[in-house]
Formats: structure tokens, sequence, C-alpha cells
């Protein structure tokens, strides 16, 4: 019998605009995370590799988060999708240990244009070679082919959204600033995705008569991100709940030394006694903070 391939009819978008847009989403939090923690890091360089760690991880799992929400909207028509499930959690911890790289590349040696410019290639080839392992999992009754200068542009967008990360990382710390960055670097990272995805076309087999979307797939993509999704969880309320992170560098020059949430002696400088005849006279029944 003479089996033959078809071009099939490929589409990123199955559900509208309900996964581009949780996807981009989510490519925002784990910057925003991401951005703060970086921050916390060079005003607790005592704990630096805690919150860098933090840092990376949840960069990493919002991009590969972004990338398997935005893939929840992948069809082909005529063709059932699966995921090898070795390789779909292997492109996570290839995407977490990228990050990883740059953001502590930046966190130790600095952001100068040379340390910025390798940082930013190491870790963007990678969030490239995670992209791409996370196609090689599909599973379908066809072949997958790319457009070879679509995959170079998505690689080249991807270094670019790389470097501009970890630049904003170093440089940016005012909190509404590191916010808007992370809008900025969600843009990057979803559209090095959608860019990634305009490369593939798709030859299926005339042996199959299904076609997307079956719930066995949404399933399986769900469970995949549940260990991700409580990660950010976890990183959000640390980051939200430690003090020196959602103030303002001048409101921190201000404030009282405090416990932080995660460890270590607070980097706020306790306010010197006032040099002033009130103060020298005796208080009674006064406690001082």
């Amino acid at each position: 019998m003479t089996v033959t391939a078809t071009a099939a009819t490929v589409s990123d978008f199955y559900y509208g605009a309900v996964t581009p847009v949780a996807a981009y989403l989510m490519a925002c939090l784990g910057a925003a995370l991401g951005l703060r923690c970086t921050t916390r890091s060079l005003r607790r360089p005592q704990h630096r590799a805690r919150w860098l760690a933090l840092g990376a991880v949840s960069i990493g799992c919002g991009i590969w988060t972004m990338h398997f929400i935005a893939m929840i909207g992948f069809s082909v028509e005529g063709a059932l999708v699966n995921y090898d499930t070795t390789k779909t959690i292997l492109s996570l911890f290839v995407a977490i240990a990228v990050v990883a790289i740059g953001v502590f590349l930046v966190g130790y040696r600095g952001g100068s244009p040379l340390n910025l410019a390798v940082a930013g290639t190491v870790t963007g080839l990678g969030v490239a070679a995670m992209h791409y392992l996370g196609m090689a999992a599909i599973h379908t009754n066809g072949t997958l082919h790319y457009d070879t200068l679509t995959v170079l542009l998505s690689i080249v967008i991807a270094v670019g959204a790389a470097t501009a990360a970890l630049w904003a990382a170093v440089s940016i710390h005012a909190l509404w600033a590191s916010l808007g960055a992370s809008l900025v670097m969600g843009v990057a990272v979803t559209g090095m995705h959608y860019t990634g995805m305009a490369a593939v076309s798709v030859h299926v087999t005339n042996l199959a008569g299904a076609s997307q979307s079956s719930a066995d797939l949404v399933a399986f993509l769900l469970v995949m991100l549940a260990g991700p999704l409580v990660v950010l969880l976890v990183a959000a309320v640390i980051v939200m709940f430690d003090p020196d992170m959602m103030i303002g560098e001048a409101e921190a020059k201000m404030m009282e030394p405090v416990a932080p949430l995660f460890g270590g002696d607070s980097v706020f400088p306790p306010k010197q006694p006032a040099q002033s005849a009130q103060a020298a006279q005796p208080s009674q029944g006064h406690t001082s903070w």
C-alpha cells in the first residue's frame, strides 16, 4: 500500500485569542517576578544566589508556561497531536537552566556590554532550544517541516529578548518601571514563540481521519502546566510579601530594619538617633523601635 503525505492546514489559534492572551500574561508574570528577584539580589548581596536562583526559576517557568499554553491552541487539520512526556519535561529544565546562566552572569559580573552580549546570546539560544525541543516532543501522523529563514529570525528575536531582559534585570529597579519592562519583555518572548510557529508546516499521511482537538491533549498540557504554575504562585507570594521588593528605593532608605521573608539581614540602614535637644532629654515610658 502506498502512503502519501499531504500538506495539512495548521493553526496556532484553535481557541481564538484565549491562548495567546493567556500565554502573554504568563510571560509577563515570569518576567516581572524575575526582575523583582534580581533587584532583591542586588540589595541583599549576602543572599544573592538565592534571589538570582528564584528569579531564574520564575523567568524560566514563565517562558515555558507561555510556550505550552500557546501550544494548547496548536492544531493540525486531519491529525491528532500528542506530546512526548520526557521531552516536554526536559524542555522545562532547559528553560530554567539557560535563564539561570544568564541571570547569574549579570548578577555576579555586572551589566557590561560584553557580559550582556555573552549572557544574552547563551540565554537566547537556550530559549530557542527549549522552544524547538518542545516542538520535537510533538507526535502526530505526519512530519513537521521548518522554514529555515523564519527559524533563524525566531532565534534572533530570542537572543534580543534575552539580552533586553538581562539588561533590564540589572538596570531597572523601580517597581513601576520593572512592571512596564515586563510587559515589553512579554511581547518579545511571545513574539519569538509565534515567529517560530510561523516556520512550521506539517505533512500528514492519509491514514488519519481524526482532527484536533482531543480532551486528552488539553488535559495532558494542563497537567504539565500545573507544576510551573504552582512555582510561579509561590514566587509571587514571596515577592509580594517581602517589603523590600514592593517599595521604591527612596522609601527603602527611610524604613527601619525588618526581618525579610526570604532570609538574611535587612539592607535598610537603621535610622540614626535624632541629634536634637529634645532627643537628649530623658523619656518616660517610651520604647524605641
